[in-house]
């Protein structure tokens, strides 16, 4: 195991700066033990997550979009951001009935990563999909998505050629390579658990 580090800050104060419905922007007055004091901004962001969806052959679900940050187009698992009141479980439904269409039977909680902790307390939540339905995608009004189907082989291979960046996808990915071959301990979710989210989003 690896042990916990001592907390070399000292929180003295605290000011939201921005505040939207997708982040909130604070800027914190703080003390370092080792540089004195300080300013740290950090953004806190709503719950994220990525549904890594297998096809009955056992293709992995991609979504491609442009991506306006970076200027360019990007292929990711389907993913979305929590919204006030939901269970994580009921997003990643959502999130994937929205971009694609599909609706999973069976669901399994693989991990999750911090996407980017040095300004950001996010955390993505990685799903697995399995028993795909097909049905009508309802993406927001800015997505322009398209779907592709990809073996495991040949995603991680566009994960190493740099062909897929994005953190919760690379995570996704090789998480779910471990977990096929024995090698991650995840949490397959109870049948029960699964239709109480089903019936709350009418699917």
């Amino acid at each position: 195991m690896l042990p916990e580090l001592e907390n070399p800050w000292i929180l003295q104060s605290s000011e939201t700066i921005v505040r939207n419905p997708w982040f909130h922007l604070r800027r914190d007055q703080v003390h370092h033990r080792l540089s004195g004091p300080g300013q740290y901004w950090v953004i806190e962001a709503r719950p994220a997550l990525g549904v890594v969806a297998v096809d009955d052959g056992g293709r992995i679900v991609l979504v491609g979009q442009f991506r306006y940050p970076l200027g360019h187009s990007s292929w990711e698992l389907p993913e979305g951001g929590g919204e006030p009141g939901e269970e994580l479980l009921e997003t990643a439904m959502r999130e994937l009935k929205e971009e694609t269409g599909l609706i999973a039977t069976r669901w399994t909680r693989l991990g999750h990563v911090h996407t980017s902790n040095c300004f950001s307390d996010e955390t993505g939540t990685i799903f697995l999909a399995e028993g795909l339905q097909t049905g009508d995608a309802a993406p927001d009004p800015t997505e322009v998505l398209q779907l592709k189907t990809i073996a495991l082989k040949d995603a991680m291979h566009c994960v190493r050629q740099g062909l897929i960046t994005d953190a919760i996808t690379v995570a996704g990915l090789y998480f779910y390579r471990d977990y096929l071959a024995g090698e991650l301990s995840a949490e397959a979710l109870s049948a029960e658990e699964v239709q109480k989210c089903h019936s709350r989003l009418n699917l």
